[in-house]
């Protein structure tokens, strides 16, 4: 394999983002639950862009803002995902192929367009998405690329693909020739009303096939109908090899082996935008393991990624992480 070799292979959907500030006002006018990610059709998602203030396009994604921060760091990674021959998808394709991570899936020239996630920055800095999912929902097992996963020390999964029991078989054959060439398997959560959808079926993932787990404190309480979060850390422990769990402002913990890590959250600058907050905390982490890095390292690398992501307006690096960790001795 010699330098064939990738940190990380990501599956997940191919989303550009559109964002724009707005009122909670606004938000409450569109019947949007702040904070968090509904899921729009075409109509919808043409009146509500219709509606909002001028916005920035940039690739999203919450498994494709995890490998474009990877890419920053100096990891190796590739992506599978879905788009459309159509201007979203080129912008897709051209921006994280920039950043230097494999993207070769062709194009599709039928079906629905390349999904968009319309996203409301309010004056908190909280995030309201709305998404249409477009073609990205269609990826399915014949799109997923088994040579590219076998290279992979980690296939990262994102859990909003579980809405979709086509990519919801691809997920589970990856994850298969993952295991089979010797790779962990990271899951994200990806969203507590997600969880909602799936908790029975994520917690057999967590269970068994599931090395890694990212979560935030929303979605780990909801995963075990936990009431608090305290409740949910005594839950999963023992279930997955290591679970990262963040807090927000009040960092993270870490458990691995019956320890717990607290790791505390790093301010970079002014809190813009927490879009892509816990996308860069996964990158930072799977970077430092898969460089081989002690867990707290791996904490504080994911804690300095998502610091950074939340200082400017949009989820991906505004500079090179590399040299920011540098810079703070990592």
């Amino acid at each position: 394999m010699g330098n064939d070799r990738l940190d990380v292979v990501g599956i997940g959907n191919a989303i550009v983002d559109v964002l724009a500030q707005a009122s909670d006002s606004f938000i409450e006018e569109q019947d949007l639950p702040k904070g968090s990610m509904t899921l729009i059709d075409m109509s919808r998602a043409e009146s509500l862009y219709n509606a909002m203030g001028p916005g920035v396009e940039v690739s999203g994604g919450s498994c494709a803002n995890t490998m474009a921060g990877l890419a920053s760091l100096g990891g190796r990674g590739g992506f599978i995902g879905k788009v459309r021959n159509d201007q979203l998808g080129g912008i897709f394709r051209h921006d994280i192929r920039a950043t230097g991570i494999e993207f070769d899936a062709a194009a599709a020239t039928m079906g629905p367009p390349t999904a968009r996630c319309l996203i409301l920055v309010s004056p908190d800095a909280q995030r309201t998405m709305a998404t249409y999912l477009g073609i990205s929902v269609e990826l399915g097992p014949e799109d997923v690329d088994h040579d590219l996963i076998r290279r992979a020390k980690v296939l990262y999964l994102e859990g909003y693909l579980w809405d979709s029991p086509a990519a919801k078989q691809a997920f589970v054959e990856a994850a298969e020739t993952a295991r089979a060439a010797g790779a962990k398997v990271a899951l994200t959560l990806s969203d507590p009303f997600c969880v909602d959808r799936h908790r029975e079926s994520f917690r057999e993932l967590v269970d068994g096939h599931v090395d890694l787990l990212f979560a935030n404190e929303a979605e780990i309480v909801s995963l075990y109908e936990a009431g608090s979060f305290e409740n949910a850390v005594q839950q999963v422990r023992g279930h997955c090899e290591i679970a990262a769990l963040t807090r927000s402002e009040k960092g993270s913990v870490i458990l691995a082996d019956g320890e717990a890590h607290q790791v505390e959250a790093i301010r970079i600058g002014d809190l813009v935008d927490t879009t892509g907050a816990g996308d860069l905390y996964a990158a930072g982490f799977l970077y430092g393991y898969t460089q081989g890095r002690d867990l707290p390292t791996c904490g504080r690398l994911a804690s300095l990624a998502a610091g950074e992501a939340v200082s400017h307006l949009g989820p991906r690096p505004s500079r090179s992480l590399a040299e920011l960790v540098r810079s703070h001795g990592l």
